[in-house]
């Protein structure tokens, strides 16, 4: 009798194989999914700093605080929604929210202005 060797995967191997990378998928992608929540955080954060610091350069220069970001010079990060909601001669508040993070609303605030919901310390950035 000639017997012939057969080369390749059985079918249970292969099965094997799919079954093992599914598992490696469903551990991977939640993982992945979080450390781009963790992207979007920094960058509202980022963002209401570099606010910080744009609003003390127009006060320098015009002895009150910007009451729209199209006023002051810096650069935003993509997809980040920030607004400035109170600015007077003496402070100012703004709150920013990223569509890709939400719920997550930061916030901050300085000088003699109210408190802006969810920063409760001046001039700390506040998320919730």
């Amino acid at each position: 009798m000639m017997t012939t060797q057969r080369r390749g995967f059985t079918l249970i191997e292969l099965l094997i194989v799919v079954v093992i990378i599914g598992i490696l998928a469903a551990i991977a992608i939640p993982k992945f999914q979080n450390t781009k929540g963790k992207a979007n955080a920094a960058a509202l954060k980022s963002d209401l700093r570099n606010l910080a610091t744009a609003q003390e350069a127009y006060f320098y220069d015009h002895a009150s605080y910007a009451t729209s970001a199209s006023l002051l010079s810096y650069s935003q990060s993509p997809g980040v929604v920030l607004s400035i909601t109170t600015a007077t001669a003496s402070g100012w508040s703004a709150i920013a929210t990223h569509p890709a993070s939400y719920p997550l609303t930061c916030a901050l605030y300085q000088g003699n202005v109210a408190a802006q919901t969810p920063a409760t310390v001046e001039g700390l950035i506040g998320c919730q």
